[in-house]
């Protein structure tokens, strides 16, 4: 894991459930601008689809955690 994505972690670990589920909605629809840029051969970094599909992933799991803890 790198510094940038131990940092994240730590910022989004710090976060109430309910900015959780915004930070969730926020990157789900940066990912769609993202493949709507990659579809009109916009899109200038390809890796950055793949970046967000992890950070989505990270936040998807904290929200479980955290259900599953209450």
């Amino acid at each position: 894991m790198s510094m940038k994505s131990k940092k994240e972690l730590e910022k989004l670990r710090a976060m109430s459930l309910e900015e959780l589920t915004a930070k969730e909605r926020e990157l789900k629809e940066e990912l769609f601008h993202l493949r709507f840029q990659d579809a009109i051969g916009q899109l200038r970094n390809p890796h950055s689809i793949g970046e967000c599909k992890k950070s989505i992933a990270r936040v998807k799991t904290l929200i479980c955690e955290r259900q599953l803890k209450a």
